[in-house]
């Protein structure tokens, strides 16, 4: 239970990364979850992206709504900065503490409900203006919180776990994050470790609005026979379009690599995504021809994963507003307020 808290005492054998912290200080507290909930599993991801990449924990920002999946970030992290906002409003919240400290690195953790219904217009937004974060969807198709009815991105025709079939459209958060013109955009699976790492990593890395649609199975709720979002279902129609590895550019990189093509994005700041493609028909640097074949494979019943969509060279909010390279919370008097010399100036350039 979270009221528990896990002891401090390290064993002196634990590896350390390169800012001398071992795994355990990205964890959090412990989860209150149901056993084989996938949301803990992507926890279990995040953690391992953050202590990889040797990112020290008080330089984030991790941001929630509300839901099962809202209240996970308090299970990574624990060092971290966090805030938990109200229902489907995460993303202004993000953007607002993103405008005022650009140097924090910004984690937003949603879920469908919180993202795909009463914070549509609001993830909507927070893609198109290309604020520099991640956001992280656990995707499982109900409410969890609520004893399990079907969410927006429940497919039509699965069946409740009461045999209720939902004969409503689902919202496909990876095809609007697409024409709303996120610069990187991927689908994974909770129950797939190997691919939600480097995915993860690799959006850390990206300097925009980066995109993670991860299918995360409710087993209380949806993980039975009807259910599009059972761990049987996802692992039977699992389709993955590429397999990546997240590498920065400062060092020699060593791996075995099977053969197939491979192709080196690098990303404004300078790191390097590596992308093998699995497919010779999918370029996930085209981002039309990325979404017609999403719309194919999905009319063929398969669930695309990997890496979507990326740009290597994009621009975030602050460099569409122009703002300050020193964060807005650093300035002082002087530098807000001016002068009304300052002022005069920039009424007599609207005139």
């Amino acid at each position: 239970m979270t009221y528990i808290a896990k002891p401090r005492l390290h064993h002196p054998s634990l590896t350390r990364n390169k800012v001398g912290y071992t795994r355990r200080d990205y964890e959090g507290k412990v989860s209150t979850l149901c056993a084989g909930c996938g949301h803990d599993s992507i926890s279990a991801a995040i953690i391992q992206a953050c202590w990889e990449l040797d990112i020290e924990p008080h330089r984030v920002a991790k941001l929630s709504g509300i839901g099962c999946s809202s209240k996970t970030p308090d299970y990574f992290l624990g060092a971290s900065h966090g805030f938990n906002t109200v229902h489907g409003r995460m993303p202004s919240v993000l953007t607002g503490a993103n405008l005022a400290n650009r140097d924090l690195l910004y984690l937003g953790v949603s879920g469908d409900g919180d993202s795909a219904s009463i914070g549509l217009g609001q993830f909507a937004h927070a893609m198109r203006r290309n604020v520099n974060m991640v956001y992280i969807v656990e995707n499982n198709g109900v409410y969890g919180l609520t004893k399990g009815q079907f969410s927006a991105t429940a497919d039509k025709g699965s069946k409740s776990k009461k045999g209720v079939v939902n004969n409503d459209s689902p919202v496909d958060l990876v095809g609007l994050a697409m024409q709303l013109g996120a610069s990187f955009v991927a689908r994974s699976f909770s129950g797939d470790k190997a691919q939600m790492v480097p995915l993860i990593k690799a959006a850390i890395g990206h300097g925009g609005a980066a995109f993670i649609d991860i299918i995360s199975p409710c087993v209380t709720f949806n993980n039975h026979a009807g259910s599009t979002r059972s761990y049987d279902w996802v692992r039977e129609h699992n389709e993955a379009v590429s397999r990546i590895d997240f590498i920065t550019g400062r060092e020699e990189i060593t791996a075995t690599i099977a053969p197939g093509e491979v192709r080196d994005v690098e990303q404004h700041d300078g790191t390097v995504l590596r992308l093998r493609k699995l497919h010779a028909d999918y370029d996930p640097t085209d981002r039309v021809s990325a979404m017609g074949y999403m719309n194919a494979r999905a009319a063929e019943g398969e669930l695309l994963t990997g890496l979507l969509f990326v740009e290597g060279q994009t621009d975030d909010l602050h460099a569409s507003l122009n703002t300050s390279a020193k964060p807005l919370n650093g300035l002082g008097t002087t530098d807000l307020c001016p002068g009304a010399a300052a002022l005069e100036k920039i009424n007599a350039g609207f005139r």
